[in-house]
């Protein structure tokens, strides 16, 4: 990075709120295709703002002492062609600002370092978490941020930033250290937000709620997103402070991207655990379904049981009346050539029958456990 700024030693504000503080700024409308905010800055202050891209490169080239900021909300691919020639921004680099959708990463092209971050957001209303991207061109006397979605908000980043002309006089590199900061410290109420749905979904766990499925799974899923977007920062930014150390960079500014680097790994640290307890409570919730629907199988089987038992017994009833029906239908048929018509013991041996067949069949039924 460029040695030619003013080192100087830098401290936050107590009153300066964080970056996180302020709400996101409005998407841009759909017929509008980019939006760009430019400032030029000499020794920490702001000397001019420039409309357009061509009126920055112009002042720039009038004021070589100066450092030009440029931010653009995604840009069309001319304003990003017209960047890299005046900047002279590798090609490998200005097509991935244009694709967007790219992992979080730090290149160095000659002068000019590429950063790609990933930011995040927690939605309260839906009860998600929402990233967006952010690809930042750092060289020596210019500073280019091209964001894809609504986080972060830069535009606190610069009005902090302009509140501290001590740190804004150090050049690109502090300007990198606010962005850097803003999107870590973003990563916070995210946190706050997924523990709190972690606690909710733990409730409706052990409640038996039937949604909380597609809940852990969703949950989950972002939890993925948010490990992308934070486990290569820790790298990168251990990368950027050896390069900080190379090149001289302001001991204070060494110290407070150090401070940086710790809440990333705490960050990364607390999402990695949010996933084990994902899969913990996913695990949990299929131990407790697969108990309901066996505990509903075996209430079925015993209604199954009972239905059974009450089955054989009223078959069983239903044979022993049976075998009365039966005799007492033969003898009464009325044929002149039946046996025992004319038999004087015919009619007690016909109520005796029906007992012994009934009392047969009841004994039998009776050894089955039927009755």
């Amino acid at each position: 990075m460029s040695d030619r700024r003013p080192r100087a030693a830098w401290r936050r504000s107590p009153a300066e709120p964080p970056a996180t503080a302020a709400s996101p700024s409005p998407e841009p409308p759909a017929d509008r295709p980019s939006v760009m905010q430019a400032g030029l800055y000499r020794d920490g202050h702001r000397v001019s703002s420039p409309a357009t891209l061509a009126e920055t490169f112009r002042q720039l080239r009038e004021h070589p002492d100066g450092m030009a900021w440029i931010a653009l909300q995604r840009p069309t691919e001319q304003e990003l062609h017209s960047l890299a020639a005046e900047f002279d921004l590798h090609e490998l680099a200005v097509e991935d600002a244009m694709e967007a959708h790219q992992r979080p990463k730090l290149e160095r092209y000659g002068s000019t370092l590429f950063v790609v971050l990933r930011a995040a957001r927690y939605l309260d209303a839906q009860e998600e978490v929402e990233f967006g991207e952010l690809h930042v061109f750092v060289g020596p006397d210019f500073l280019i941020t091209v964001r894809h979605g609504a986080a972060p908000d830069l535009s606190t980043v610069r009005r902090r930033m302009e509140k501290d002309p001590e740190l804004l006089a150090l050049g690109p590199e502090a300007v990198l250290y606010a962005i850097l900061d803003a999107v870590v410290d973003g990563y916070a109420p995210v946190v706050a937000g997924v523990q709190n749905d972690i606690d909710e979904i733990e409730t409706e766990v052990f409640g038996g709620d039937p949604a909380v499925s597609r809940r852990i799974y969703e949950l989950s899923r972002e939890m993925v997103e948010f490990q992308r977007a934070t486990r290569p920062l820790v790298g990168m930014l251990h990368a950027l402070m050896a390069g900080f150390a190379k090149y001289g960079t302001d001991e204070e500014l060494q110290r407070y991207l150090r401070d940086v680097a710790d809440h990333v790994t705490h960050t990364s640290e607390r999402v990695d655990g949010f996933r084990q307890a994902l899969t913990d409570i996913l695990t949990v919730n299929a131990t407790l379904v697969t108990q309901q629907q066996n505990a509903e199988m075996r209430a079925l089987a015993e209604a199954g049981f009972e239905q059974n038992e009450e089955i054989k017994k009223i078959s069983s009833w239903a044979a022993i009346l049976f075998a009365p029906t039966l005799v007492g239908t033969i003898y009464g048929m009325n044929f002149d050539a039946m046996p025992e018509l004319d038999w004087a013991f015919g009619y007690p041996f016909a109520i005796l029958l029906m007992a012994v067949v009934c009392t047969s069949l009841y004994f039998i039924f009776k050894r089955r456990d039927w009755l």
